[in-house]
């Protein structure tokens, strides 16, 4: 009874994660680096995370979701399409900031 109670707390930590996620990688990224050791683990190095947090928010969260979801510890396979996609949706973001600063200069 113990343990079925712990895993639905503990997939309500998730789903909250994903809201925060949905509004702000970084604010997500942040309660990672408080609240777990997910970041560390998924990493070698403190790094790539500190990097990913300023210039690829999705990229580092979806990497990081992967490596813990994923079997073995490890990112493998269809799950390199979501690490990508978020590297794509990083890139468009700062397609986009460019395309509305050179609209506001014009």
């Amino acid at each position: 009874m113990f343990s079925v109670r712990c895993r639905v707390d503990h997939a309500r930590v998730g789903c909250f994660l994903a809201l925060i996620a949905l509004f702000s990688p970084r604010l997500a990224l942040f309660f990672l680096w408080i609240f777990s050791d997910l970041l560390g683990d998924a990493f070698d190095s403190w790094i790539l995370p500190f990097l990913g947090f300023f210039i690829l928010p999705w990229t580092t969260l979806t990497y990081a979701a992967f490596w813990d979801w994923g079997n073995g510890r490890h990112v493998t396979g269809f799950e390199w399409f979501f690490v990508i996609f978020a590297f794509l949706m990083d890139l468009a973001g700062y397609a986009q900031g460019r395309r509305v600063y050179s609209e506001r200069e014009a």
